[in-house]
C-alpha cells in the first residue's frame, strides 16, 4: 500500500469512527443496541473495512462490548461507572476552568458569553446539548493545555454512552445557564479557585440530574 493510500485509509477509518461515535451520542445507537458491520457500512455509505476498524477501536476503548451471537453492542454503563465517570469530570472540568481563568483572552470570554446565550435560548434539549458541547469545547481551548484537552476529550467519548441528555429534565437548561455564568464571571475576574469551584459545582449538579433520569428509566 502506498503512503497516500495508507493515509486515505486512516482518514476513512477516523471519519467512520467519529460518525459512529456521533450516532451513539445522538441516540441513534443506544446502550445495548447491536452494531453489525454491514448495517453500519450501509448507513454511513462506506465499505466494511473502515467500519470494522472503527468498531474494533471503539471496543478497545470500552464503548462497545462483545455481544454473544450478535458481534458487538453499545456498552451499558453501570451506576458505579456513572459515579466514576462524573468524579473524573469534576476533576478535569475543574482544572480546565482554573487554567482558563489564567489564559483566556477577552475575545474568548466574550465568545463563551455568546455561546451561553444561545444555549439558554435553545428550546430543544438536543439543541441545548449541542450548544453546551460548544461552550465546553471553547473552555478547553481557553485552558491552553493540549494534554488536559486530550484527557477531557477522551472522557467525553465515554460520556456519549449516557442515554439522553440531562437537558430533558425540566428547568435544567436554566440552572445550567446560571452555572455557566458563574464559571465565566470567575474567569473574567481571573479567579482560578473560583472558576474551578464553579465548574466542579456545575458537574455535581449535572450528576444529580443524571441520577434522577437514570432512576426514572430503570
Amino acid at each position: 500500500m502506498t503512503a497516500s493510500k495508507d493515509l486515505l485509509s486512516k482518514t476513512r477509518g477516523q471519519s467512520t469512527y467519529q460518525a459512529i461515535l456521533a450516532a451513539i451520542r445522538d441516540g441513534i445507537y443506544r446502550p445495548g443496541d447491536p452494531l453489525r458491520e454491514e448495517e453500519v457500512a450501509t448507513r454511513l455509505g462506506v465499505s466494511r473495512t473502515p467500519v470494522r476498524e472503527a468498531l474494533g477501536r471503539l471496543q478497545e476503548k470500552g464503548l462497545l462490548e462483545a455481544a454473544p451471537g450478535r458481534g458487538v453492542a453499545v456498552s451499558i454503563l453501570s451506576m458505579q461507572q456513572i459515579f466514576e465517570l462524573y468524579a473524573m469530570r469534576e476533576e478535569l472540568e475543574g482544572v480546565v476552568a482554573r487554567f482558563a481563568a489564567r489564559h483566556a483572552t477577552e475575545a474568548e470570554i466574550a465568545n463563551l458569553e455568546r455561546l451561553n446565550a444561545r444555549f439558554a435560548a435553545s428550546g430543544d434539549p438536543k439543541v441545548a446539548a449541542q450548544w453546551n458541547r460548544q461552550f465546553h469545547a471553547r473552555l478547553y481551548d481557553a485552558a491552553r493545555n493540549r494534554y488536559l484537552r486530550q484527557a477531557v476529550e477522551d472522557l467525553q467519548e465515554t460520556i456519549a454512552l449516557l442515554p439522553d441528555t440531562t437537558f430533558i429534565q425540566p428547568g435544567r437548561t436554566t440552572t445550567a445557564t446560571d452555572e455557566h455564568v458563574a464559571i465565566i464571571e470567575a474567569i473574567r475576574r481571573r479567579d482560578s479557585e473560583g472558576a474551578e469551584k464553579a465548574a466542579v459545582g456545575h458537574i455535581k449538579a449535572a450528576l444529580e440530574v443524571r441520577l434522577v433520569i437514570t432512576r426514572t428509566e430503570s
